[in-house]
């Protein structure tokens, strides 16, 4: 077969990683990928949200399957558009990717299905939005912004000005975009959160290991949130109490509800769960692989993702017996200093050859491009550099000997991945 992979980030790369040791792969190309991603595919200079010239490509070089990677050109439409052209394409049509393009549509979901989750209220009015936080809130109190934000369009407020300020950023001043027209103000949750990754054929859901992902820029979760520092997997806290209580209500749950509501979801569901006193609660959906939860689940996996991917593409996941190393894996995300407000780029990556023969190492690339340097630095996150171990602690400590491998100039990283291993 031949792939195209759409996607530029450490995501695509962890997915272009698995395609290549697929047997029924002999050519993986990859729109617009990075330079890691570069030596393993061949790397397009088409953009992930040029839909025309895709599926112009697509046709050109007789591309036999498309794996859309990133949640922009799903929620805008490109699996239609593969399909209409007659391209078989793995990633929910744009009716079911909404699940992730619209934190008010999933809301109503969950509300609709008996789904549990938090309790929430959606505006279109910053005015209602205001009054509503003056007279009927508790706080703290979560505001989202409803459409596509990197991640990044949630403020936790602790009191009434820092909300009145949160709807003014998100509404008014629009820092996150067209994403913040709607907006979500939800109660605020406590407790452990994990993020569940399943393949879903529009009516058959296979679960992936579990994963835990560290959203804050700085130790001990301070800072700014950014798109995700560094993950391990499994998650402790994801126990067998916690699996059942969420295959009885949450995940076939929302598969049977995108189905009746006549948005069959083919693709990767992401399940945001917080574990609450009261049970497991859902956070947020995402319609594709979590980044970088992909590059501490997908190493694990034990199956041909091409052939799981074709099962949800031709509803034949029942037929699949999805299984996973009985080990762990940790990545820490190397990012330029700075990140996620202002940083450099363009600096020379030394080290990267140190993973060539290295097994049970990875180092995917976010933010790479090759340059007649070298590869060199071009995104706030930088690197994903991926160790695996018989256990978290082991996996842990081999991936933080790993980041000394690699070196470039404002190189950053949180020193506390998985911490949370030790309070398990």
């Amino acid at each position: 077969m031949k792939v195209l992979i759409v996607g530029s980030g450490g995501r695509e790369h962890a997915i272009a990683t698995s395609v290549a040791k697929s047997a029924k792969v002999e050519k993986i190309y990859c729109a617009p990928g990075n330079a890691g991603i570069g030596q393993i595919a061949e790397c397009v200079a088409i953009g992930a949200m040029e839909f025309d010239k895709l599926v112009a490509f697509a046709k050109e070089k007789a591309i036999d399957f498309v794996i859309v990677g990133m949640d922009d050109p799903l929620v805008g439409g490109l699996v239609d558009c593969m399909e209409e052209a007659g391209i078989r394409t793995f990633g929910p049509r744009k009716n079911a990717a909404v699940l992730e393009g619209s934190k008010a549509f999933s809301k109503d979901l969950m509300l609709k299905y008996k789904i549990p989750t938090a309790a929430y209220k959606n505006f279109d009015n910053a005015e209602e939005a205001r009054t509503y936080l003056k007279e009927e809130a508790n706080f703290p109190i979560v505001l989202k912004a409803d459409g596509l934000a990197l991640g990044k369009g949630v403020l936790i407020c602790n009191t009434l000005d820092e909300a009145l300020a949160g709807v003014d950023e998100i509404m008014c001043d629009k820092k996150f975009g067209d994403a913040g027209n709607r907006m979500v103000v939800e109660e605020f949750m406590t407790g452990r959160e994990v993020s569940v990754l399943s393949f879903v054929d529009g009516k058959t859901i296979r679960i992936m290991t579990s994963a835990q992902d560290h959203k804050r820029a700085q130790d001990g979760d301070q800072g700014l949130n950014t798109g995700g520092m560094g993950t391990f997997s499994p998650s402790p806290f994801y126990t067998e109490e916690v699996d059942e209580f969420c295959k009885k209500y949450i995940y076939q749950a929302t598969v049977d509800a995108m189905a009746a509501e006549g948005r069959p979801f083919k693709g990767v569901i992401f399940f945001g769960l917080m574990l609450t006193s009261n049970g497991p609660r859902v956070l947020e959906y995402n319609a594709r692989f979590g980044d970088p939860e992909a590059q501490v689940v997908l190493p694990r996996m034990k199956n041909d993702i091409i052939e799981v991917m074709e099962a949800c593409v031709d509803g034949t996941l029942d037929q699949i017996d999805l299984q996973f190393e009985d080990n762990a894996a940790v990545c820490v995300v190397l990012a330029s200093d700075g990140y996620p407000v202002a940083y450099e780029k363009g600096f020379v990556i030394e080290g990267l050859d140190k993973f060539d023969a290295a097994e049970g190492y990875y180092c995917f690339h976010a933010g790479t491009k090759q340059s007649d340097k070298g590869i060199v630095t071009n995104g706030g996150r930088v690197l994903g550099v991926t160790a695996k171990g018989s256990n978290l602690k082991e996996a842990r400590a081999n991936a933080y000997a790993a980041t000394e491998w690699v070196s470039f100039d404002n190189k950053y990283m949180r020193n506390d991945i998985g911490k949370a291993i030790d309070e398990a």
